[in-house]
């Protein structure tokens, strides 16, 4: 079974975050500059939640808001579940699904270590499957 390590193993535990107290301007241009479309929220080295583009979408555009006199803090999504390095992917996917998320947290100790979003989940899987295909396979031809 595949576990919460292996992902950030393949991938890496590298994160983009961004303070609370910044604007949504910046945070938007931190994005674009990374053609990515989220950031982790850290305040003093503490995970507080994710910055994301539908954060911005829904609670800036749509309510009329301003990217340049809006906090990050005041739209970011906190409502996260965690997982440790030792979960296994499949708990991932019950979290992601249960709790209407795409990014979860991994903490030990304390600190985040790093970031699981749902095309990390469904690329592990996909790739573990073809991996028994293929042990499959090999024990057939032998």
């Amino acid at each position: 079974m595949r576990k919460v390590n292996d992902i950030l193993k393949r991938k890496g535990n590298m994160v983009s975050t961004i303070s609370s107290n910044l604007t949504v301007i910046e945070a938007l241009e931190q994005m674009a500059t990374l053609n990515i479309g989220s950031l982790v929220v850290l305040d003093n080295d503490t995970f507080i939640g994710i910055f994301t583009e539908r954060d911005y979408s829904r609670k800036v555009i749509l309510k009329g808001r301003h990217s340049s006199n809006t906090l990050v803090g005041e739209i970011m999504t906190t409502d996260f579940p965690s997982v440790q390095l030792k979960d296994s992917v499949e708990k991932c996917m019950q979290l992601m699904s249960l709790h209407h998320v795409r990014y979860i947290p991994v903490i030990e100790q304390g600190k985040l270590v790093g970031i699981i979003s749902i095309n990390d989940v469904v690329t592990e899987t996909i790739n573990n499957q073809l991996e028994t295909i293929s042990q499959l396979q090999h024990y057939i031809q032998s």
